[in-house]
């Protein structure tokens, strides 16, 4: 029964198919919407799955962006009413999409949106999106040359050598020779932020190696690496006293950036039991206050309207 119920999907994926290559695209993308709805009702949800992969990824690879970013969205509302577990082959899928959708298309980000908050439901851990498909979208938009918003998901991703290579990549392309050190800074204070610590670490020592000026330490001439250096060996310690001192040491480095302290306050708390610092009515921050917030606020996260170069 099984085996008939598969034959009879991939004749009907090879009609569709051949609907597609013959240019039939409106006739295509009404019938692979119509069969989405009906193998919905007869739940049949492996099918509905194959099917709009499938088809999103034809019509895609044929120019038709809109009508494929349309099963696109299909697929991720069929993986939520489905309860569809969150596993290595549909991660891949939800993957291969992305890649072909248009970097300028309005639906790209929603996609994205959508299959982050989709995947965040697997574990409480990755409340931001599974890293793996973060680690996806960086290196996509990494390759677009977009280095802002690469950046923003390999902050929630786990691949710290990557990061670094692409922060190398975005320093040297897009930045002033003399500040080679605020784009590893930055980036270091905000995976603390997040309780990242180890991939704060492995960007650092892999970006301060890599990067061409910036000579073989630690420790290093300039006084701002010297501090995200010795502030990473703090993290592991727990001292308050250890960073007290290195920041009033270091406070002119860390004036530099006057999003810096917010970091550093958020860092205290998590790592060296600071309390919160006492807030004002009304809030201060403005800029900052929202920037803040948008790295930890799940809400944020998954708002369609986030701009997520922001974070830098």
């Amino acid at each position: 029964m099984a085996a008939s119920r598969g034959r009879g999907v991939e004749r009907v994926l090879g009609k569709l198919k051949a609907s597609v290559e013959a240019g039939d695209y409106y006739e295509a993308h009404q019938m692979y919407r119509t069969l989405y709805f009906r193998y919905m009702t007869q739940k049949k949800h492996a099918e509905v799955i194959e099917l709009l992969y499938s088809g999103a990824n034809l019509l895609l690879k044929h120019g038709q962006h809109g009508s494929g970013a349309d099963l696109c969205m299909l697929l991720l509302e069929a993986l939520n009413k489905t309860k569809h577990p969150v596993d290595k082959d549909i991660l891949g899928k939800l993957c291969s999409l992305y890649r072909l959708l248009d970097p300028d298309s309005p639906e790209r980000p929603q996609y994205t949106n959508a299959a982050l908050k989709w995947s965040s439901k697997s574990e409480n851990s990755h409340r931001t999106g599974h890293p793996e498909l973060h680690r996806e979208v960086a290196m996509t938009l990494w390759q677009e040359k977009n280095y802002r918003e690469s950046k923003y998901h390999f902050l929630h991703s786990s691949d710290g050598e990557a990061c670094a290579t692409m922060l190398v990549e975005f320093s040297t392309v897009k930045g002033i020779k003399s500040e080679e050190d605020l784009f590893v800074a930055q980036t270091v204070l905000q995976l603390l932020c997040l309780k990242h610590e180890k991939t704060a670490s492995v960007v650092f020592y892999a970006y301060t190696d890599q990067h061409p000026e910036i000579e073989k330490g630690p420790p290093f001439m300039k006084p701002l690496l010297n501090f995200i250096w010795m502030l990473l060996l703090a993290v592991q310690g727990g001292k308050l006293t250890v960073f007290s001192v290195l920041c009033d040491k270091y406070q002119p480095s860390l004036n530099k950036d006057p999003s810096y302290m917010d970091y550093i306050n958020r860092i205290g708390q998590i790592f060296f039991g600071m309390p919160p610092p006492k807030q004002e009515t009304p809030q201060p921050g403005g800029a900052l206050g929202n920037l803040l917030q948008s790295l930890f606020t799940e809400e944020d996260i998954f708002d369609e309207d986030i701009e997520i170069g922001d974070l830098d």
